[in-house]
């Protein structure tokens, strides 16, 4: 199921999207359907267009500051953080890192008692560890009492670490939680908290765009980051999406 859910919105996404264009246009010989599939590959792979879609994800401009928060019951750090390498114990950072930097700099300043990563790990990557347990060390290492650290269960999904936290903090009748994601994540993780029935102070971080560009030629040719950018922030509307319409169904 898990594989199924990671799947599907491929075709609805940048890269997919256009390459299927493509073939319906081939297939039928309709050539203007073969250059709107050009098209469309170009414009979502512009950075400008990669840029704008994440700044409606992400929706704000500046990282929370952390004296400003209210205590919480547990800092919460959502995984996709570390790539495992055999060799390397404790992992090598990915693009995500800010989530673990951030969560234990909110911990520090005393804002909550625990600090809980999450038991991440996929089916199809059967010899790596829960990514947790790695960055619960991590944490431990860098002066973070071990008796406040938790992990979760194993989970796959955002969907997952929210039932998971849930469970971890049941002793709790409404848990209040700082939430610890990538910017461009948060409001997605936000209502699945919520809707888990977690009261969320949330505290994104791992911004993807900047406010400080000129406007240049190069922002309207395609590239890697500009096709990501627009990726990821697809990716999120779409989950967000499918979400509200699961819980109006649900209700």
């Amino acid at each position: 199921m898990l594989i199924f859910y990671k799947i599907l919105p491929v075709f609805f996404l940048p890269i997919g999207l256009g390459i299927l264009v493509l073939v319906i246009g081939a297939l039928f010989r309709k050539w203007i359907v073969v250059w709107l599939g050009i098209v469309l590959l170009w414009v979502l792979s512009m950075p400008i267009t990669g840029d704008w879609l994440m700044r409606q994800i992400e929706g704000v401009e500046t990282r929370v500051v952390v004296e400003s928060l209210e205590q919480g019951d547990a800092v919460v750090v959502l995984g996709g953080v570390l790539w495992q390498v055999p060799s390397v114990r404790y992992g090598e950072w990915g693009e995500a890192a800010d989530r673990f930097e951030g969560g234990v700099e909110v911990f520090r300043a005393g804002k909550a008692p625990l600090l809980i990563f999450m038991g991440a790990k996929m089916p199809w990557m059967p010899d790596t560890r829960p990514e947790g347990e790695i960055l619960a060390e991590r944490a431990i290492r860098l002066g973070v009492p071990e008796e406040a650290v938790r992990v979760t269960e194993r989970v796959g999904n955002t969907a997952d670490e929210a039932r998971a936290v849930k469970e971890l903090l049941a002793g709790i009748e409404r848990p209040e939680v700082i939430l610890v994601t990538s910017a461009f994540h948060m409001n997605r993780a936000s209502m699945l908290f919520r809707n888990a029935g977690i009261e969320v102070q949330p505290f994104p971080v791992d911004f993807r765009t900047s406010y400080y560009n000129e406007l240049t030629l190069i922002d309207f040719l395609p590239s890697a980051d500009g096709v990501e950018n627009s990726e990821i922030a697809m990716k999120e509307m779409l989950g967000t999406l499918y979400y509200k319409v699961v819980a109006s169904l649900g209700n």
